[in-house]
């Protein structure tokens, strides 16, 4: 099970990191949507509908590591790349997750090149960080050899951080000039909370501040994406409109609402 043919087949699988990166870099809107419900057929269930990538939401969503290895399973099965969103940036949270293999990893709350290098270090073996060595699905369970899994492990998904706070704007070339981010995410409603404006994301003022990221991510050469939540057609419309590379929007809780209260709605009417 460890020849040159089963190794090529497990790293083929794993290709969709570059490929998503890949997206970024050309041009091609590349479309993400959140999941917070702990069903894993819900990321399956995303992924078929056709988004690009899915946003497991870690952080904010009540997952247990059995649950999230599930999330990234299934997100894989329909066809997306599964990206997930850790709760805080140590190197102690971020190494199991990386052992299930994902296509990507978000770091939340980045606000400084110190912080910066300390997310890239979690997820990168020594000498070039600390991370412990220990895959699991992250190697397809011994499929891949550890020569060529270690040679290409860096590669195998992708290093990501929000800015979502004014302080992390005001440090953004820092931050940007770390070797080893893949793109940065702007959440703009933390961002909004950081400047006294919590629940007014679309203000000027925070507009202003996301303008100046995407405008020092094209400059430095590295994607740029936004979250914005539900599926609100106004903004979406705005954040197309800013040059951004990539879009997390939707998710399950926002849809099932939206088609309740539609439904709901509708009914009552007649």
């Amino acid at each position: 099970m460890t020849g040159a043919g089963a190794s090529g087949k497990g790293f083929k699988i794993m290709d969709r990191a570059r490929g998503l990166l890949a997206k970024f870099q050309n041009g091609e809107m590349a479309i993400g949507g959140h999941v917070f419900l702990t069903d894993p057929s819900i990321s399956e269930a995303m992924a078929s509908f056709g988004y690009d990538f899915v946003w497991i939401d870690a952080e904010h969503g009540p997952f247990d590591k059995e649950r999230l290895l599930a999330h990234i399973v299934f997100a894989n099965a329909g066809g997306s790349a599964a990206i997930v969103r850790v709760v805080s940036n140590d190197a102690a949270v971020i190494k199991p997750v990386l052992e299930m293999g994902p296509d990507g990893i978000i770091i939340p709350m980045v606000c400084s090149r110190k912080e910066a290098e300390q997310a890239v270090a979690a997820c990168r073996y020594p000498p070039r960080g600390v991370r412990g060595f220990g895959p699991r699905r992250a190697n397809k369970y011994g499929v891949i050899s550890s020569a060529e899994y270690l040679a290409k492990a860096d590669s195998s998904f992708l290093r990501m951080v929000q800015i979502e706070h004014v302080e992390a704007v005001r440090n953004i070339d820092g931050i940007l000039s770390v070797a080893g981010i893949d793109a940065v995410i702007i959440g703009p409603n933390d961002l909004s909370a950081s400047m006294g404006r919590l629940g007014d994301a679309s203000h000027p003022d925070v507009l202003a501040l996301c303008d100046t990221v995407i405008a020092r991510s094209n400059a430095a050469g590295k994607p740029c994406g936004v979250s914005i939540g539900p599926a609100d057609r106004e903004n979406i419309r705005l954040w197309m409109g800013k040059g951004i590379d990539f879009i997390s929007c939707g998710d399950d809780i926002s849809y099932l609402a939206m088609g309740a209260a539609s439904t709901l709605q509708y009914i009552r009417s007649c």
